[in-house]
């Protein structure tokens, strides 16, 4: 009864409904309903067999209907003629009007058509040698559909087959033989990058790339699988919230839905590892293009041992030390692994030669180091190395000097321990007095605009922070007369009684104080400035108190390279690899550091962030062509790569070395 008074009331209401539509409307309305059905619309036609095995039961239904036709001769399915790259499955609707009839249109996918010879019909050839260049023709569609990790989800690639029918050679199109014909424009559609079992999208990629303290795999496996269950849930609660009102109907037996699939499993990290590994040798020249492309005129060589201790497997106790050759810009133009400090760096010299003299660059003019850097017979031992260059000027690092005298301290937590490394650092260099003056002024105009009434040069003086004198003021040697006299000097005033705190504990050990000072007398003439030769760069204007003042940068001594070495370590994530994953690390990790120091070098910021020169090299070239101008004025295409590595016989052999990055 309750049911038939239901059945009743809905009749009714229908009733009052359709009487109070105009005629008019309810006539057009009835007979758009009895037209009849338009002429393309085209036969259902079934999914591929291998298809079927392949994909999941969820993705048949809206592949079969969207992407396939019948043939009206064979009533076999063929793709439809309207093709497209994405294909994306239909939306669940927004109102339910009846009960769900399964979670398939919930958790459907999307698919990716990759089929460069029907869709733009790009000549290609096969690539065996004894074919001639044949030009390859279609053979259907690829039997195999893979699926690809994406950042919340996965998504299907289908392509098509391809055949030579002069050798009946058969190509996927997804192949690197066939990728490797197209250009970069339709290259870089491609999204993803196949493995064995799995694929993996360009944009879980992108992730690995960056190389910062902690970023491992294992931690990408943790952002994955965060994003996958998060959008996973979302569909498991739509499906339910479409479920609900229909289990309080009032029927006798409410409907039976069907439970929602599984979230499917992610690859392990190792598998990620791999994939990474993987798409580091697949831009390997153009990596190793972009890191010898880098030059400089004043360099930097230190050594770090700390990534060495990263190295495991077969790999693990070769090296010892890493050596680094930087620019003023901060960037590394090689990084090689040795054996000992200072051994095996010949044929490493060597190659830095031939980059400069093949590329055309003039020769650096001055090279910091931390060791080496004079001798009491004949040339340096660094001089020697890089003896084709006869004009080079090797200096020691300020700041490696100055550490020399911190061994002779009884403790670096003594109280005047700061003073004595600042007077130091006091008796070596000077500020300009222009550049002094401009900022002192400066900061005059800054504090009048703030206070009122006198300000005294001791109140100027004490709001000047050290980060504003480095950045608007240059600093000189002093000379070695002066410097030898004002050390000397600094080292017997605290090696007596001023040099001892309230409890009468003295800073300087004098025995080895002056054994320090005796052996590094030598080495003041290394530590001041190359005659005419200036050491600081531009980069540009900053008003402050009505004043405009300068900003620089500094390209004197090795203290970039130390900075360098805290993020080399960061570039292998976690406390080991083998030696091709370190390798794809380390390669990685320079291309990025060098392009990230150019574009602070520039100092003109731009939106646009990329570190791939393929593509970059062709959105140039093309707008070059239409436009008649370049899209980024700042780019500038890298060198072709060579095995710089590679010298004449003559050039003797590393002890123990073996090239990390950068080709020598």
């Amino acid at each position: 009864m309750a049911y038939y008074y239901q059945m009743q009331q809905s009749s009714l209401l229908f009733f009052f409904t359709i009487h109070s539509e105009d005629c008019a409307g309810l006539s057009s309305s009835v007979e758009t309903a009895k037209a009849p059905a338009p002429s393309h619309h085209r036969p259902p036609a079934e999914l591929p067999s291998h298809w079927k095995d392949q994909l999941p039961p969820f993705q048949h239904e809206w592949i079969r209907n969207t992407l396939f036709k019948a043939n009206p001769r064979t009533g076999k399915p063929e793709l439809v003629s309207q093709l497209k790259l994405w294909w994306y499955p239909p939306q669940p609707p927004l109102i339910n009007t009846q009960p769900p009839a399964s979670p398939d249109l919930f958790f459907c996918r999307p698919l990716f058509l990759w089929m460069p010879l029907k869709m733009w019909l790009f000549p290609l050839v096969c690539v065996r040698p004894d074919c001639g260049r044949h030009r390859l023709t279609a053979a259907g569609i690829y039997r195999t559909v893979r699926k690809v990790l994406d950042i919340d989800g996965w998504y299907d690639l289908a392509t098509e087959y391809l055949e030579c029918k002069r050798c009946k050679k058969k190509y996927p199109a997804w192949s690197e033989d066939i990728l490797g014909q197209l250009d970069m424009g339709h290259r870089s559609q491609f999204p993803a990058l196949l493995t064995y079992r799995y694929s993996c999208d360009n944009r879980v990629l992108r992730m690995m790339r960056e190389r910062t303290l902690g970023n491992s795999v294992t931690q990408l496996y943790r952002k994955l699988m965060e994003q996958h269950s998060e959008a996973w849930t979302q569909r498991v609660l739509q499906y339910l919230t479409a479920c609900e009102p229909f289990t309080r109907s009032s029927l006798v037996q409410p409907p039976v839905f069907a439970d929602p699939p599984l979230l499917p499993a992610l690859p392990k990290p190792k598998w990620l590892l791999a994939v990474y590994a993987r798409d580091v040798l697949g831009r390997l020249h153009e990596v190793k293009a972009k890191l010898t492309s880098v030059f400089g005129c004043v360099l930097k060589m230190d050594s770090t041992k700390k990534v060495t201790k990263k190295l495991a497997g077969a790999a693990s106790g070769t090296a010892a030390w890493c050596t680094n050759v930087g620019n003023e810009h901060g960037q590394v133009l090689v990084s090689v692994l040795t054996a000992a400090e200072g051994h095996g760096l010949d044929s490493m010299a060597a190659g830095l030669m031939k980059r400069y003299r093949e590329a055309g660059e003039a020769a650096p003019k001055v090279m910091y180091v931390d060791r080496d850097c004079c001798s009491q017979y004949g040339q340096s031992r660094v001089k020697t190395m890089f003896l084709e260059w006869d004009e080079l000027v090797v200096r020691l690092d300020i700041w490696h000097f100055m550490r020399r005298f911190a061994a002779g301290v009884t403790t670096e937590a003594h109280p005047l321990y700061g003073i004595f490394m600042a007077r130091l650092s006091t008796c070596i260099f000077q500020w300009d007095p222009e550049d002094v003056a401009a900022l002192r002024s400066a900061k005059e105009g800054d504090l009048a605009a703030k206070k009122t009434g006198h300000i005294s040069e001791k109140a100027v003086s004490a709001r000047i922070t050290r980060r504003e004198l480095a950045l608007h003021c240059r600093r000189r040697t002093r000379g070695v007369e002066e410097t030898t006299r004002l050390i000397r000097s600094l080292i017997d005033q605290f090696d007596s009684a001023d040099g001892k705190d309230t409890l009468g504990v003295p800073l300087l050990d004098h025995e080895r104080i002056q054994q320090i000072w005796k052996e590094q007398r030598k080495h003041v003439q290394c530590i001041q400035d190359p005659e005419d030769f200036p050491l600081y760069m531009k980069t540009g204007t900053l008003k402050k108190g009505g004043v405009e003042l300068c900003c620089y940068r500094c390209a004197r001594g090795s203290t970039s390279l130390e900075s360098f070495h805290l993020h080399l370590n960061r570039f292998i994530p976690g406390t080991s690899a083998s030696d091709a994953h370190f390798q794809a690390y380390l390669l990685e990790g320079l291309m990025r550091w060098n392009d990230d120091r150019m574009e602070d070098a520039i100092k003109r910021a731009s939106s646009i962030r990329t570190y791939g020169s393929a593509m970059s090299e062709a959105v140039d070239r093309l707008s070059r062509t239409v436009f008649g101008k370049p899209w980024d004025e700042r780019y500038r295409p890298p060198g072709a790569y060579k095995d710089w590595q590679n010298t004449d016989s003559s050039a003797p052999e590393p002890r123990g070395g073996r090239p990390a990055g950068g080709g020598g």
